[in-house]
């Protein structure tokens, strides 16, 4: 098949949508499709830069859901879309987040092909979904199928459009690429007890938790190390909270790139993921597990999907920065609860592979084309109906 990939984000900014559209891309190329990829691109660049990439639009800053959502606002996109759709001729268009704007809204009302929408984001709720259904129900009826990342992702949005029936096919892991054994960061591999978070630095991931939690740990351990792979707009709290408290080894490596992220994980000894909410999968769960990881997690929607207590991980409740620093306590006292939760997750790790998650989704492509041909056969037998009508007038009576 040729697909089209549509994002309504920016393609060259870090993201989680982002990251999920371009390991799907590659491996739907691995099972020998076509793919060609739409998104804003911050860089005019990114267009020749990037294989099978259409840049549509120039990206705007807006704020969602405690982030930053790098979005194109144009509307004026329709010509140049028409122009690939009708050149590419695709036999299916895959859209991610379907209901945003404006990329997504700009697409789905080309019948060039059928439409697969996949909903990432899970919130307690949607002002844009909850003033905008009436006219966002118009967009829906243009999806064939539809995906949810999660069981949270799926009720978050049914929640609005109970007529949506979303099959759930999870984030996926290059567990190539996330595995144990490879070469840690030298530097970090000594005799402490290494706690590694990744992620953006911004409000929703819990940072000052994890620090409080952390300063707990540092009395009972004090051979540890905390390690935070990130940047975003919270780095100078962070910074700040560190020289207040006087925390020694506390690592701030900023950005980590994507071929040297994998050592990271490797350099640790527990995975923390400390977010308050607002996360619908934690694609960061399975990456600490697919590298051979116990995860010390937070009970919220999303990650509750992926994690099972007592058996890959330890949970505490959001918020809760002293019960997050005694569950560290507890694995860095224990190797062998370390190992015994790392094993676990490692097998569960494999189920999410990104080969098994691209052949999932293949199936919804095939599902929305049946559906496609099926709504364009009834639209053909009714504009038959309408020209028999037409021409010859009622026919009750004839005989």
């Amino acid at each position: 098949m040729k697909v089209g990939l549509v994002s309504p984000y920016d393609y060259t900014h870090a993201g989680g949508v982002t990251e999920h559209i371009r390991h799907l891309g590659y491996w739907l190329r691995q099972l020998g499709h076509e793919v060609r990829t739409f998104a804003p691109s911050s860089r005019r660049e990114a267009e020749t830069e990037i294989p099978d990439f259409y840049r549509i639009g120039r990206v705007f800053p807006l704020r969602v859901n405690d982030s930053v959502a790098r979005i194109t606002l144009s509307f004026h996109l329709a010509r140049r879309v028409r122009e690939i759709l009708e050149r590419e001729r695709f036999d299916v268009l895959h859209f991610h987040e379907p209901l945003m704007p404006a990329l997504p809204l700009t697409l789905l009302p080309w019948r060039h092909a059928p439409h697969v929408g996949t909903f990432h984001a899970f919130a307690t709720s949607n002002i844009g979904y909850y003033y905008g259904r009436s006219i966002l129900r118009g967009y829906i009826r243009h999806l064939q199928a539809t995906i949810a990342v999660s069981e949270p992702a799926r009720d978050f949005v049914r929640h609005y459009f109970p007529e949506l029936h979303p099959h759930v096919i999870p984030n996926g892991v290059d567990t190539e690429r996330f595995r144990p054994g490879l070469p840690p960061i030298r530097h970090l591999r000594d005799d402490c007890v290494n706690v590694l978070f990744v992620g953006r630095l911004e409000k929703r991931k819990g940072l000052r938790d994890l620090l409080q939690a952390y300063r707990y740990l540092r009395v009972r351990v004090p051979r540890s190390r905390l390690i935070i792979a990130g940047d975003g707009p919270l780095r100078g709290m962070v910074d700040s909270f560190v020289s207040k408290h006087r925390l020694e080894n506390v690592v701030l490596p900023g950005y980590v790139p994507d071929q040297v992220l994998p050592r990271f994980y490797n350099s640790a000894d527990i995975f923390c993921a400390p977010a308050t909410g607002r996360e619908s999968f934690g694609i960061v769960l399975l990456e600490a597990m697919a590298s051979g990881l116990p995860v010390v997690a937070t009970e919220i929607p999303g990650y509750m999907s992926v994690v099972e207590p007592g058996v890959d991980s330890l949970t505490v409740r959001p918020k809760s920065p002293i019960a997050l620093g005694e569950a560290l306590t507890v694995l860095a006292r224990d190797p062998l609860l370390r190992q015994r939760l790392a094993a676990r997750g490692l097998v569960k790790a494999q189920r999410y592979a990104w080969r098994v998650i691209a052949s999932q989704v293949l199936e919804v492509y095939q599902e929305a084309r049946r559906v496609w041909r099926e709504e364009h056969l009834a639209d053909g037998a009714s504009r038959d109906s309408k020209e028999v009508r037409r021409v010859h007038g009622p026919l009750s009576g004839v005989g």
